[in-house]
């Protein structure tokens, strides 16, 4: 099965929020949004949605 989300584990990627640089740590499909939610390595307790992140 294709996965259709935008990032991978270990890519660098730019939150829009703060224009940091993060790396992704993991990635999960949210069934009932319908969408990929990201955790990050700097902050772990804390997830994106693609929504709010972009390629650095």
């Amino acid at each position: 099965m294709k996965q259709k989300n935008k990032f991978q584990d270990n890519e660098r990627v730019i939150l829009k929020s703060t224009g940091e640089e993060v790396t992704i740590l993991k990635f999960n499909y949210v069934p009932n949004l319908k969408r990929y939610s990201y955790t990050i390595k700097e902050n772990p307790k804390t997830f994106y949605f693609e929504e709010e992140i972009k390629q650095s």
